[in-house]
């Protein structure tokens, strides 16, 4: 009696192809990782923001432990000298280290970019989710106030509304907050009308659900990308209006770091004498905004849908002229 062999499934060895040729697909990985090795290939100017961002971050952060000697140490006997081994910066006309003055603004610049972007970012989405979702004599009486306040240049608005309350951190952050908040409301209500078109909206209002379910369920979701997009890219604004106010004397006032105050008081009056104290401010200024804005427009590539996945503005153009051909 002749044996017979039995079969028994073949099982794939760890790395080889899968059945029909493919390979097995790899681990997922994590979305903020994912995001972050995005940015590296797609977009290397906005990863190279992202490290000046992060660095700013950081020495933001340990301020304290940088420049120990505090940015309001008075030291007479070294009024206005240059750059050295013991002021790397040099000092300003007080004797004050201009180093340890430029860390500390960085924590002041960075404190008033995030805390006045995410009250605009907070405020652009209760209008635009607002107006949007609820239409109607809403909808247009909020627009039009929206058009009245645009009318105007940012800069009288906040000249305006810091002329009222008086200068000052608080003031500098709530004038901010809300010129860019009622201005960011567009572009949400514009995502929120062509959001509560889609089906699943639709049948969320059939089967009776609650506004406020709606909105947190299926409209906040889907808006969230935008807001993020219009966080970072709020951040670069925030700290030129910031630094524009203290410059002309009506924002943050001495003996705070501001490094539009320092331009203004030591800059302007010793520019000269002392440039050290107008080069460094201004290259803080420049090296932080440049790297916010590089880094917010790359996030604006990579997370906004309309451009996912088409590299860029460019990259989309191309894609539509194929998809016509």
């Amino acid at each position: 009696m002749s044996h017979v062999p039995t079969l028994q499934p073949r099982v794939p060895e760890e790395g080889a192809p899968a059945q029909g040729g493919e390979a097995a697909a790899p681990p997922g990985r994590h979305p903020f990782a994912e995001f972050w090795v995005r940015l590296v290939r797609e977009k290397p100017l906005g990863a190279v923001g992202g490290a000046l961002c992060l660095l700013m971050l950081v020495v933001a952060l340990t301020a304290d432990l940088i420049a120990p000697q505090g940015y309001n140490a008075i030291d007479p006997l070294h009024r206005l000298q240059p750059p050295s081994a013991e002021a790397w910066f040099g000092t300003d006309q007080l004797g004050r280290d201009l180093f340890a003055r430029i860390v500390h603004g960085a924590r002041l610049s960075v404190v008033v970019a995030f805390a006045a972007a995410s009250l605009s970012i907070v405020l652009s989405a209760l209008i635009g989710i607002v107006s949007g979702y609820l239409g109607g004599r809403v909808d247009m009486a909020m627009q039009r106030v929206v058009d009245s306040w645009m009318i105007f240049p940012d800069l009288v608005f906040l000249l305006l509304l810091v002329s009222v309350a008086g200068p000052g951190t608080g003031t500098v952050i709530f004038s901010l907050a809300l010129v860019f908040g009622v201005t960011g409301s567009r572009i949400v209500r514009a995502q929120v009308l062509s959001v509560k078109e889609n089906a699943y909206v639709k049948a969320a209002q059939s089967i009776g659900a609650s506004t406020r379910r709606i909105l947190l369920t299926h409209i906040l979701p889907n808006v969230l990308p935008i807001l993020v997009v219009l966080f970072a890219l709020r951040l670069g604004a925030v700290i030129l209006y910031e630094a524009t106010l203290s410059f002309i004397g009506m924002g943050i006032p001495p003996p705070q770091p501001a490094w539009g105050g320092m331009l203004n008081v030591e800059g302007r009056t010793f520019m000269f004498r002392a440039p050290w104290l107008t080069i460094f401010p201004s290259a803080a200024l420049i090296v932080l905004v440049f790297g916010i804005n590089m880094f917010g427009d790359a996030v604006r590539d990579l997370i906004d849908p309309r451009m996912r996945g088409s590299g860029g503005r460019y990259g989309g153009r191309v894609r539509r002229a194929k998809a016509r051909k």
